[in-house]
């Protein structure tokens, strides 16, 4: 029996490898149903709401306006408040200033990638709900550091709020706006909010990605989308069990495949892409973000016409 080539691009330190599938199979990227990426499938039209702000572009960025709308949203202080580029700016300018920390894994490699010294009995640095295993934190628990990236879509709030800790969030996972890269740091306090704004290079945040945030916390509906996630995921439960695989579910906007074998490259040939868990220490393991449900309608159709690699010929 001959050997397919293979489709799928080769796992990477994080997923959103779309465009990268898409030039494998000579596709347009849009097309590609990219769920190695966990973002919420019920956010607003980013590109309408983009499309009367465009003239955001010829000016230098001013994030006084984008930070205050935040902070409002979010509860707390202005002063405490940092706009980044992405998370990943968040991160790493929060790794910068604490230096030192320790990470339980399995979690998102990146805080170990940031930490200048990576020492157990240094302050902890957490993701909530947990990146891979989904699993929120009990309220006892505590961190130096807690990332809330996925926090609105799996609780319907902005914020846990710990009092003392540092938080990175992600609007773009809020928002569904990976491009737009716009995160955010609450300090536990006003100087320590002060030196990062300091250490972060000027005119970090885009002039569009300043005059979008207002709008975006304007059309949040945190309550809802986190219901509508806990639906959409509980179906793709559904759809995943159907197709003889075993699934571990729990409060984040994706579920993990244990034992997925041969799933990633199976799913790619339909244009579809699912995280590799690797770089999280989980090997054979797949990490599916929840789709829309056209998403999980595709991705029905394309397990019921691929199979396992071994399997019988129908």
């Amino acid at each position: 029996m001959a050997v397919r080539a293979a489709v799928a691009p080769a796992p990477g330190a994080h997923g959103g490898d779309g465009e990268r599938l898409a030039a494998s199979l000579g596709v347009d990227p849009a097309t590609v149903l990219d769920l190695s990426v966990s973002l919420n499938p019920c956010a607003p039209d980013i590109v309408g709401l983009a499309r009367p702000r465009l003239d955001a572009l010829s000016r230098y960025p001013d994030p006084m306006a984008a930070t205050s709308a935040l902070a409002e949203a979010l509860g707390v202080d202005a002063e405490r408040v940092l706009l980044t580029n992405g998370g990943s700016e968040a991160i790493a300018l929060v790794a910068a200033d604490v230096i030192e920390g320790w990470v339980d894994a399995p979690d998102f490699s990146l805080y170990e990638r940031r930490l200048a010294v990576v020492r157990p009995g240094a302050g902890r640095w957490r993701s909530n709900p947990c990146n891979p295993t989904g699993r929120l934190a009990m309220p006892h628990e505590t961190a130096a550091v807690w990332d809330e990236a996925f926090w609105p879509l799996a609780t319907g709030t902005w914020t846990r709020g710990d009092a003392g800790a540092w938080v990175v969030g992600s609007l773009t996972k809020t928002f569904g706006c990976p491009g737009l890269r716009v995160g955010y740091v609450i300090a536990p306090d006003d100087v320590s909010a002060a030196r990062l704004r300091a250490a972060q290079p000027e005119w970090s945040v885009s002039g569009l990605a300043c005059a979008l945030v207002p709008a975006l916390l304007d059309a949040a509906d945190l309550g809802a989308w986190a219901a509508a996630v806990a639906s959409l995921r509980a179906q793709l439960v559904g759809v995943l069990l159907a197709a003889g695989l075993q699934v571990c579910a729990a409060a984040a906007p994706w579920v993990l495949v244990p034992g997925a074998g041969d799933l990633r490259e199976r799913l790619a040939r339909h244009a579809i892409l699912v995280r590799d868990c690797a770089s999280f220490g989980l090997d054979g393991t797949a990490r599916v973000a929840v789709p829309t449900e056209r998403g999980l309608e595709r991705l029905a159709r394309a397990l019921s016409e691929s199979e396992p690699a071994g399997a019988p010929g129908r």
